[in-house]
């Protein structure tokens, strides 16, 4: 209410909701089982009041057909769309129909395939947004009408005339059915023939990306691999916008069908002998040279002492390792020791063993060779853990970035935070810089790229948190850190810790999260959502002088408690 004076009383459908002084408030209110949903708003400051009606559509639901003893919830096939297989691969279906009927999907010459009902316990609450405690899994709830059905259709051609559903699913209760086409097309991959594929995630020569595909367990799933431009691979799968790479006989990873390039019919599979490797020294870095038959696809594993590189498609004929001289020593002091292993025939693991926790590191192809550089841990003063060390400050977005009950842009505030988190790591003897110093959009890699090339020692990306529809803020709300590489979990875990006793609020504590800004390998890197704007008095907390100088002072403890750690090693 414009204007009002005094306290503001706001009731919504009869339900009292709290108003800060500056008016901002924030409601969690329970939706009609319908399509419209109609909130009365009653406001009312000493002899003012103000009403109105704010009238919500809400997305429909599937609801079995009135009268109908067989029917099919034709949102819930899975799958759906056009893939692509060897002859004879399975694919697992599933739909949510009728209880108590007989479920058969009829293929077009003429065979059929049963459905059973799904006899798997009831799925836990999973997959949702990290530290949420309440969000009800999607899953068939108590009381809802139906149940799941599962079966196995074997890969072969289906809608080779270019149509995408070609099979019709039949369900039957009693004496009544409903039959739905299966939006399902099907085409064959010839593994005989295989199609090799190079990655490039940059075909349009933007020159804006990290030249990096993601690889993933399953089809959009969290990331498991990062295939730099150039790497060679099997098509082995197709799944809409989805492509399945064969790395081994026993390991596939999904990438982004934009990401893979063909090459000429008739190219051999990549694979072939992988020879004797190399240390060379430097003055930051030790680099593992490996010369390969091609370049094949990879994984880094990362424990606290070791790294351990596995090429897909290799086979060893190491018959030295040669480890880099470095001063009077005669090897590096760094690696204390290399092996390899053969796993499987066409898998290859080579491991470097640390004097030192890990840093850092990155991969990169030099020609058909594999460089693994490996950063040397920076020499950290325990008494003055900043002295010297540089620190790369990410504000948060934009582009987007959420918004407070009064307007507040996520982008101001985490500059502002960020600016003064600078000031205080400045004053203590730190180098310091900041991602962006406006509200200039920047994209996610030119920033991970910019703490990279000047070789930051930590790299922390400050953010303020909002939950989406259909979780309640009010329960889940508090002080969150996200790492994603095992090195950076300890930095996590102190600026946690640090940004809980500055902010007083609920602490959600740390997890693995896959996020842009807490994946780059060369430093220890984390994010920090470390308030919620979208609560008014978060909100009002990140608007103030005091609330910004807090959110710093936790992120400069949680850097210097970190730092003041790791020169406790030996």
């Amino acid at each position: 209410m414009r204007g009002a004076r005094g306290p503001v009383h706001l009731g919504i459908n009869g339900q009292s909701i709290p108003v800060l002084p500056n008016g901002a408030w924030i409601a969690w209110l329970p939706l009609p089982d319908d399509t419209v949903a109609q909130f009365l708003f009653a406001a009312t400051a000493g002899p003012d009041s103000s009403r109105f009606v704010f009238t919500a559509r809400i997305a429909p639901q599937f609801r079995p057909p009135a009268g109908r003893a067989a029917w099919i919830d034709t949102t819930s096939f899975t799958p759906a769309g056009s893939l692509a297989l060897p002859l004879g691969e399975g694919i697992p279906l599933s739909v949510h129909a009728a209880s108590n009927a007989t479920v058969r999907l009829l293929l077009p010459w003429g065979s059929s395939v049963p459905l059973v009902p799904d006899s798997s316990p009831p799925a836990l609450p999973g997959g949702l947004r990290a530290f949420t405690i309440d969000t009800a899994p999607r899953r068939l709830a108590p009381g809802e009408p139906g149940r799941r059905y599962v079966g196995w259709l074997p890969a072969a051609a289906l809608c080779v005339d270019g149509r995408t559903a070609c099979a019709t699913l039949v369900v039957t209760v009693e004496n009544d059915s409903a039959t739905a086409r299966w939006p399902l097309a099907v085409s064959l991959e010839d593994m005989a023939f295989p199609t090799v594929v190079v990655l490039d995630d940059d075909t349009a020569r933007s020159g804006t990306t990290d030249s990096l595909t993601p690889g993933r367990a399953v089809p959009h799933g969290t990331y498991n691999w990062f295939f730099p431009t150039g790497t060679v691979a099997v098509e082995s799968g197709r799944w809409s916008d989805q492509v399945r790479l064969a790395l081994s006989r026993t390991a596939v990873a999904w990438v982004n069908a934009g990401d893979v390039v063909p090459l000429p019919t008739g190219t051999p599979p990549p694979g072939g002998v992988v020879s004797s490797v190399r240390l060379t020294s430097g003055p930051k870095s030790v680099t593992l040279r490996v010369p390969l038959p091609a370049r094949l696809p990879y994984q880094v594993t990362e424990r606290e002492r070791s790294l351990t590189l596995r090429l897909y498609g290799g086979a060893s004929d190491i018959n030295w390792m040669q480890y880099g001289a470095s001063g009077t020593t005669g090897t590096d002091p760094l690696v204390t020791r290399m092996s390899y292993a053969q796993p499987a025939a066409d898998e290859l693991t080579i491991t470097l063993e640390l004097a030192r926790r890990v840093w850092g590191y990155r991969v990169r192809f030099d020609g058909r060779d594999l460089l693994l550089e490996v950063r040397r841990p920076p020499v950290v003063d325990p008494a003055r853990p900043l002295r010297g060390r540089t620190i790369a400050l990410d504000p948060g977005h934009p582009p987007l970035g959420a918004r407070g009950p009064t307007g507040l842009w996520e982008p101001v505030a985490t500059l502002a935070v960020a600016l003064k988190a600078k000031t205080l790591l400045e004053r203590s003897g730190a180098s310091v810089l900041l991602t962006r110093t406006d509200t200039t959009a920047v994209e996610l890699y030119p920033r991970t790229r910019f703490a990279e090339l000047h070789d930051a020692d930590i790299l922390v990306s400050i953010h303020a948190n909002a939950l989406p529809d259909g979780i309640n803020p009010f329960t889940n709300s508090g002080t969150s850190v996200y790492y994603f590489h095992p090195r950076s979990t300890r930095l996590a875990r102190e600026l946690d810790r640090a940004l809980v006793a500055e902010l007083g609020v609920r602490d959600l504590g740390i997890g693995r999260g896959d996020y842009a800004l807490a994946r780059p390998t060369w430093m220890p890197a984390a994010l920090t959502e470390a308030l919620f704007i979208m609560l008014p008095d978060q909100e009002a907390m990140l608007a103030s002088e005091d609330g910004q100088w807090r959110y710093a002072r936790g992120v400069v403890n949680g850097i210097e408690n970190f730092l003041r750690e790791r020169a406790r090693e030996p």
